[in-house]
């Protein structure tokens, strides 16, 4: 339902519709992370440890070179916060950039990495073996991941490529360390390098 009323906002259009459509898609993806936790979580999923930092930051940017070699930015301007609309700088930064670097990475990760991944996994550990279980939570999270971005827009093969890219590994730090909070910091960090470089493109402009 969260992933509907976030869909409709998106498309109406309106100075006030982003932020709004983002609120509905956060208490959608929220409300089952909440739920979940107050049930069960595996233990050390919440702690943190500094190599999550370095994880997160070297993975995210390499994420980030990895989308920019896929896309053809070699041969392309940097991105702008500008809109074609006429709303200022400004309006980019509250309506994108503070979502995608504050608030989506956590939520995104919350519910696909820490509720679906571990959830798909611990169903099927005991029936099929830890490494099929594995692999299926693996692809199940991240094409999740892939489908709630194409929701909103059509997706380029490089962009599904990509967007699954980033779902895989985040999963995939999750399933190797156990803790969540390197998947966290990997989608911020590569989430952030895109608004920079939109910063730097519209200063360019």
């Amino acid at each position: 339902m969260g992933l509907i009323v976030s869909v409709t906002l998106n498309r109406l259009g309106g100075p006030w519709t982003p932020f709004a459509s983002s609120i509905a898609l956060w208490a959608g993806l929220g409300i089952p992370v909440v739920v979940a936790f107050k049930r069960a979580r595996p233990a050390g999923l919440l702690q943190m440890r500094s190599i999550d930092l370095l994880w997160g930051v070297g993975i995210g940017g390499g994420l980030r070179l990895l989308q920019g070699w896929l896309s053809g930015a070699d041969s392309s301007t940097f991105p702008t916060l500008l809109r074609s609309d006429g709303s200022s700088v400004w309006d980019g930064i509250w309506s994108y950039g503070i979502p995608s670097v504050l608030f989506a990475p956590v939520i995104e990760e919350f519910f696909f990495r820490a509720v679906i991944l571990v959830a798909v996994y611990q169903l099927l550990r005991r029936s099929v073996g830890a490494l099929a279980a594995a692999t299926t939570a693996l692809l199940t999270s991240a094409g999740g991941f892939v489908l709630l971005h194409a929701a909103f827009s059509s997706l380029s093969l490089a962009d599904g490529i990509q967007f699954f890219a980033v779902g895989a590994v985040c999963g995939l730090i999750v399933l190797l360390s156990g803790r969540i909070w390197g998947a966290v910091l990997t989608h911020l960090i590569y989430n952030m390098t895109y608004l920079a470089l939109a910063i730097v493109g519209t200063i360019l402009v």
